[in-house]
Protein backbone atom coordinates (compact mmCIF):
# COMPACT_ATOMS: atom_id res chain seq x y z
CA UNK A 1 0.00 0.00 0.00
CA UNK A 2 1.23 3.48 -0.83
CA UNK A 3 2.43 5.65 2.05
CA UNK A 4 2.97 9.43 2.04
CA UNK A 5 6.44 10.85 1.56
CA UNK A 6 7.54 12.28 4.88
CA UNK A 7 8.29 16.01 4.81
CA UNK A 8 8.14 17.39 8.38
CA UNK A 9 6.38 20.68 8.97
CA UNK A 10 7.24 23.49 11.35
CA UNK A 11 5.74 24.12 14.80
CA UNK A 12 4.09 20.70 14.92
CA UNK A 13 3.91 18.09 17.70
CA UNK A 14 6.01 14.93 17.47
CA UNK A 15 2.92 12.84 18.11
CA UNK A 16 -0.83 13.18 18.47
CA UNK A 17 -3.58 11.16 20.11
CA UNK A 18 -6.50 10.16 17.92
CA UNK A 19 -9.71 9.74 19.90
CA UNK A 20 -11.75 7.38 17.74
CA UNK A 21 -15.48 8.15 17.75
CA UNK A 22 -16.66 5.86 14.95
CA UNK A 23 -18.45 3.23 17.08
CA UNK A 24 -20.45 5.91 18.91
CA UNK A 25 -20.63 9.18 16.97
CA UNK A 26 -20.24 7.45 13.63
CA UNK A 27 -22.83 4.70 13.96
CA UNK A 28 -25.42 6.77 15.85
CA UNK A 29 -26.20 8.66 12.65
CA UNK A 30 -26.63 5.61 10.42
CA UNK A 31 -30.13 4.74 9.21
CA UNK A 32 -29.48 1.04 9.60
CA UNK A 33 -29.32 -0.65 12.99
CA UNK A 34 -25.93 -2.37 13.18
CA UNK A 35 -25.95 -5.61 15.24
CA UNK A 36 -24.07 -5.53 18.53
CA UNK A 37 -21.79 -8.35 17.38
CA UNK A 38 -20.72 -6.27 14.36
CA UNK A 39 -20.12 -3.22 16.54
CA UNK A 40 -17.99 -5.30 18.91
CA UNK A 41 -15.90 -6.59 16.03
CA UNK A 42 -15.56 -3.01 14.75
CA UNK A 43 -14.18 -1.91 18.13
CA UNK A 44 -11.75 -4.83 18.27
CA UNK A 45 -10.49 -4.12 14.75
CA UNK A 46 -9.97 -0.43 15.56
CA UNK A 47 -7.92 -1.29 18.62
CA UNK A 48 -5.93 -3.87 16.64
CA UNK A 49 -5.13 -1.13 14.10
CA UNK A 50 -3.39 0.82 16.87
CA UNK A 51 -6.06 3.20 18.14
CA UNK A 52 -5.61 3.62 21.89
CA UNK A 53 -8.72 5.69 22.63
CA UNK A 54 -12.00 4.30 21.25
CA UNK A 55 -15.38 5.65 22.35
CA UNK A 56 -17.47 2.50 22.45
CA UNK A 57 -21.09 3.63 22.75
CA UNK A 58 -23.54 5.88 24.57
CA UNK A 59 -25.90 5.05 27.43
CA UNK A 60 -28.59 7.28 26.00
CA UNK A 61 -32.30 6.44 26.10
CA UNK A 62 -33.07 4.21 23.08
CA UNK A 63 -36.02 6.41 22.14
CA UNK A 64 -33.64 9.25 21.31
CA UNK A 65 -30.88 7.26 19.59
CA UNK A 66 -32.24 3.80 18.65
CA UNK A 67 -28.98 2.96 16.86
CA UNK A 68 -27.30 2.72 20.27
CA UNK A 69 -30.09 0.92 22.13
CA UNK A 70 -27.81 -2.11 22.52
CA UNK A 71 -25.19 -0.27 24.61
CA UNK A 72 -25.32 -2.67 27.57
CA UNK A 73 -25.19 -5.71 25.28
CA UNK A 74 -22.24 -4.24 23.39
CA UNK A 75 -20.27 -3.58 26.57
CA UNK A 76 -20.69 -7.23 27.53
CA UNK A 77 -19.21 -8.24 24.17
CA UNK A 78 -16.16 -5.96 24.38
CA UNK A 79 -13.17 -6.33 26.69
CA UNK A 80 -12.77 -2.81 28.10
CA UNK A 81 -9.12 -3.55 28.89
CA UNK A 82 -7.95 -4.01 25.30
CA UNK A 83 -7.08 -0.30 24.98
CA UNK A 84 -5.96 2.35 27.48
CA UNK A 85 -9.09 4.43 26.91
CA UNK A 86 -12.50 2.87 26.22
CA UNK A 87 -14.96 5.61 27.24
CA UNK A 88 -18.73 5.76 26.86
CA UNK A 89 -20.98 8.80 26.54
CA UNK A 90 -23.44 9.40 29.39
CA UNK A 91 -26.18 12.03 28.98
CA UNK A 92 -27.28 12.15 32.62
CA UNK A 93 -27.14 10.38 36.00
CA UNK A 94 -29.20 7.46 34.74
CA UNK A 95 -26.67 6.94 31.96
CA UNK A 96 -23.87 7.17 34.53
CA UNK A 97 -25.54 4.49 36.65
CA UNK A 98 -25.50 2.16 33.65
CA UNK A 99 -21.87 3.02 32.87
CA UNK A 100 -20.76 2.36 36.44
CA UNK A 101 -22.60 -0.96 36.45
CA UNK A 102 -20.82 -1.90 33.23
CA UNK A 103 -17.41 -1.22 34.75
CA UNK A 104 -16.23 1.56 32.42
CA UNK A 105 -13.16 3.61 33.37
CA UNK A 106 -13.96 6.83 31.52
CA UNK A 107 -17.14 8.69 30.60
CA UNK A 108 -17.94 11.64 28.39
CA UNK A 109 -20.71 14.23 28.72
CA UNK A 110 -22.11 16.21 25.81
CA UNK A 111 -22.69 19.92 26.37
CA UNK A 112 -23.67 22.77 24.10
CA UNK A 113 -22.22 26.22 23.47
CA UNK A 114 -25.63 27.54 22.37
CA UNK A 115 -29.10 27.84 23.86
CA UNK A 116 -30.83 26.42 20.78
CA UNK A 117 -28.84 23.20 20.64
CA UNK A 118 -29.02 22.73 24.41
CA UNK A 119 -32.82 22.86 24.12
CA UNK A 120 -32.96 20.42 21.20
CA UNK A 121 -30.27 17.97 22.29
CA UNK A 122 -30.46 18.09 26.08
CA UNK A 123 -33.94 19.51 26.75
CA UNK A 124 -32.14 22.03 28.94
CA UNK A 125 -31.32 25.71 28.83
CA UNK A 126 -27.73 26.81 28.27
CA UNK A 127 -27.35 27.39 32.02
CA UNK A 128 -29.53 24.44 32.98
CA UNK A 129 -27.15 21.95 31.40
CA UNK A 130 -24.60 22.64 34.14
CA UNK A 131 -27.13 21.76 36.82
CA UNK A 132 -27.67 18.45 35.02
CA UNK A 133 -23.95 17.76 34.56
CA UNK A 134 -22.77 18.70 38.05
CA UNK A 135 -23.84 15.49 39.85
CA UNK A 136 -22.78 13.36 36.88
CA UNK A 137 -19.23 14.72 36.94
CA UNK A 138 -19.00 14.70 40.73
CA UNK A 139 -20.15 11.10 41.03
CA UNK A 140 -17.96 9.93 38.16
CA UNK A 141 -14.86 11.60 39.59
CA UNK A 142 -15.74 10.26 43.03
CA UNK A 143 -15.79 6.75 41.56
CA UNK A 144 -12.35 7.29 40.07
CA UNK A 145 -13.47 7.76 36.46
CA UNK A 146 -11.95 10.22 34.04
CA UNK A 147 -14.49 12.66 32.59
CA UNK A 148 -14.33 14.19 29.14
CA UNK A 149 -16.68 17.02 28.14
CA UNK A 150 -17.81 17.69 24.60
CA UNK A 151 -18.80 21.24 23.72
CA UNK A 152 -20.93 21.25 20.58
CA UNK A 153 -21.64 24.16 18.20
CA UNK A 154 -18.35 25.90 19.00
CA UNK A 155 -17.93 27.40 15.52
CA UNK A 156 -21.49 28.00 14.40
CA UNK A 157 -25.07 26.97 15.07
CA UNK A 158 -27.74 26.19 12.42
CA UNK A 159 -30.39 28.11 14.38
CA UNK A 160 -28.34 30.94 15.91
CA UNK A 161 -25.68 31.48 13.27
CA UNK A 162 -22.29 32.73 14.48
CA UNK A 163 -21.35 31.81 18.05
CA UNK A 164 -19.26 34.36 20.00
CA UNK A 165 -15.85 33.11 21.14
CA UNK A 166 -16.55 34.38 24.65
CA UNK A 167 -19.70 32.26 24.85
CA UNK A 168 -17.84 29.09 23.85
CA UNK A 169 -15.03 29.80 26.31
CA UNK A 170 -17.48 30.47 29.14
CA UNK A 171 -19.20 27.11 28.58
CA UNK A 172 -15.89 25.26 28.34
CA UNK A 173 -14.43 26.95 31.43
CA UNK A 174 -17.52 26.07 33.47
CA UNK A 175 -17.24 22.42 32.44
CA UNK A 176 -13.59 22.38 33.52
CA UNK A 177 -14.60 23.92 36.85
CA UNK A 178 -17.15 21.12 37.29
CA UNK A 179 -14.30 18.61 36.99
CA UNK A 180 -13.91 17.71 33.33
CA UNK A 181 -10.32 16.75 32.60
CA UNK A 182 -10.56 17.28 28.83
CA UNK A 183 -12.67 19.51 26.59
CA UNK A 184 -13.50 18.41 23.07
CA UNK A 185 -14.40 21.51 21.05
CA UNK A 186 -16.86 20.53 18.34
CA UNK A 187 -17.38 22.11 14.95
CA UNK A 188 -20.68 20.27 14.81
CA UNK A 189 -21.84 21.65 11.45
CA UNK A 190 -18.37 21.96 9.92
CA UNK A 191 -18.33 25.72 9.30
CA UNK A 192 -15.03 26.53 11.05
CA UNK A 193 -11.96 27.81 9.22
CA UNK A 194 -8.29 27.92 10.31
CA UNK A 195 -8.32 31.52 11.54
CA UNK A 196 -11.39 30.79 13.63
CA UNK A 197 -9.68 27.72 15.12
CA UNK A 198 -6.59 29.74 16.04
CA UNK A 199 -8.70 32.49 17.63
CA UNK A 200 -10.75 30.05 19.71
CA UNK A 201 -7.68 28.27 21.07
CA UNK A 202 -6.10 31.62 21.93
CA UNK A 203 -9.29 32.71 23.70
CA UNK A 204 -9.23 29.60 25.87
CA UNK A 205 -5.59 30.25 26.73
CA UNK A 206 -6.44 33.81 27.79
CA UNK A 207 -9.14 32.36 30.07
CA UNK A 208 -6.63 30.00 31.71
CA UNK A 209 -7.58 26.83 29.84
CA UNK A 210 -4.41 25.65 28.09
CA UNK A 211 -4.02 23.45 25.03
CA UNK A 212 -3.20 20.44 27.21
CA UNK A 213 -6.88 20.42 28.20
CA UNK A 214 -8.23 20.73 24.66
CA UNK A 215 -9.19 18.26 21.98
CA UNK A 216 -10.67 19.22 18.62
CA UNK A 217 -13.67 17.60 16.96
CA UNK A 218 -14.05 18.65 13.33
CA UNK A 219 -16.69 17.84 10.73
CA UNK A 220 -15.92 18.06 7.03
CA UNK A 221 -19.15 19.67 5.79
CA UNK A 222 -17.27 22.41 3.92
CA UNK A 223 -14.04 20.47 3.37
CA UNK A 224 -12.18 22.29 6.14
CA UNK A 225 -11.56 19.51 8.67
CA UNK A 226 -7.96 18.66 7.76
CA UNK A 227 -6.94 22.30 7.41
CA UNK A 228 -8.49 23.04 10.78
CA UNK A 229 -6.75 20.06 12.37
CA UNK A 230 -3.38 21.18 11.02
CA UNK A 231 -3.95 24.68 12.37
CA UNK A 232 -4.84 23.29 15.80
CA UNK A 233 -1.64 21.21 15.78
CA UNK A 234 0.36 24.34 15.03
CA UNK A 235 -1.32 25.92 18.08
CA UNK A 236 -0.19 23.03 20.29
CA UNK A 237 -3.29 20.80 20.40
CA UNK A 238 -2.37 17.10 20.40
CA UNK A 239 -5.72 15.28 20.73
CA UNK A 240 -8.11 14.99 17.79
CA UNK A 241 -11.45 13.25 17.48
CA UNK A 242 -11.91 11.33 14.26
CA UNK A 243 -14.18 8.62 12.89
CA UNK A 244 -12.98 5.61 10.93
CA UNK A 245 -14.14 5.88 7.35
CA UNK A 246 -15.58 9.35 7.99
CA UNK A 247 -18.75 7.91 9.50
CA UNK A 248 -21.18 10.09 11.38
CA UNK A 249 -22.84 13.41 11.77
CA UNK A 250 -25.32 14.55 14.40
CA UNK A 251 -28.91 13.29 14.72
CA UNK A 252 -30.01 16.64 16.17
CA UNK A 253 -28.43 18.89 13.52
CA UNK A 254 -29.32 17.96 9.97
CA UNK A 255 -26.63 20.22 8.52
CA UNK A 256 -23.91 18.19 10.25
CA UNK A 257 -22.29 15.77 7.83
CA UNK A 258 -19.53 13.27 8.49
CA UNK A 259 -16.74 13.54 10.99
CA UNK A 260 -13.12 14.03 10.05
CA UNK A 261 -12.07 10.63 8.70
CA UNK A 262 -9.44 8.91 10.83
CA UNK A 263 -7.62 7.65 7.74
CA UNK A 264 -7.38 11.15 6.26
CA UNK A 265 -5.93 12.47 9.51
CA UNK A 266 -3.46 9.59 9.75
CA UNK A 267 -2.30 10.10 6.15
CA UNK A 268 -1.68 13.80 6.73
CA UNK A 269 0.06 13.16 10.02
CA UNK A 270 2.33 10.49 8.56
CA UNK A 271 3.33 12.83 5.76
CA UNK A 272 4.27 15.46 8.34
CA UNK A 273 6.31 12.97 10.38
CA UNK A 274 3.82 13.03 13.27
CA UNK A 275 3.43 9.75 15.14
CA UNK A 276 -0.11 8.42 15.62
CA UNK A 277 0.54 4.78 16.50
CA UNK A 278 -2.00 3.73 13.87
CA UNK A 279 -1.45 1.07 11.22
CA UNK A 280 -3.02 2.81 8.24
CA UNK A 281 -3.38 -0.34 6.13
CA UNK A 282 -5.21 -2.16 8.93
CA UNK A 283 -7.44 0.85 9.53
CA UNK A 284 -8.37 1.14 5.84
CA UNK A 285 -9.18 -2.58 5.80
CA UNK A 286 -11.43 -2.07 8.84
CA UNK A 287 -13.29 0.84 7.27
CA UNK A 288 -13.83 -1.10 4.04
CA UNK A 289 -15.15 -4.00 6.12
CA UNK A 290 -17.59 -1.72 7.95
CA UNK A 291 -18.67 0.01 4.72
CA UNK A 292 -19.61 -3.38 3.30
CA UNK A 293 -21.83 -4.04 6.31
CA UNK A 294 -23.45 -0.63 5.98
CA UNK A 295 -24.05 -1.22 2.27
CA UNK A 296 -22.35 1.94 1.03
CA UNK A 297 -18.80 3.12 0.24
CA UNK A 298 -16.72 4.98 2.80
CA UNK A 299 -16.70 8.78 2.31
CA UNK A 300 -13.06 8.96 3.43
CA UNK A 301 -10.83 10.14 0.61
CA UNK A 302 -7.88 8.15 1.95
CA UNK A 303 -9.97 4.98 2.15
CA UNK A 304 -11.18 5.50 -1.42
CA UNK A 305 -7.63 6.05 -2.69
CA UNK A 306 -5.97 3.22 -0.77
CA UNK A 307 -8.62 0.54 -1.22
Amino acid sequence: MRVPQVVPGERLPAEITIYEVGPRDGLQNEQAIVPAEVKAEFVRRLVAAGLRAVEVTSFVHPRWVPQLADAAELIELVDLNIAPRMPVLVPNERGLDRALAAGVREVAIFGSATESFARRNLNQSLDGQFTMFEPVVARARGAGLAVRAYVSMCFGDPWEGDVPLTQVVDVGRRLVELGASQLSLGDTIGVGTPGHVRALIASFAEAGVGVERLAMHFHDTYGQALANALTAMQCGVTTFDASAGGLGGCPYAESATGNLATEDLVWQSQGLGIETGVDLAALVETSVWMAERLGRPSPSRAVQALS
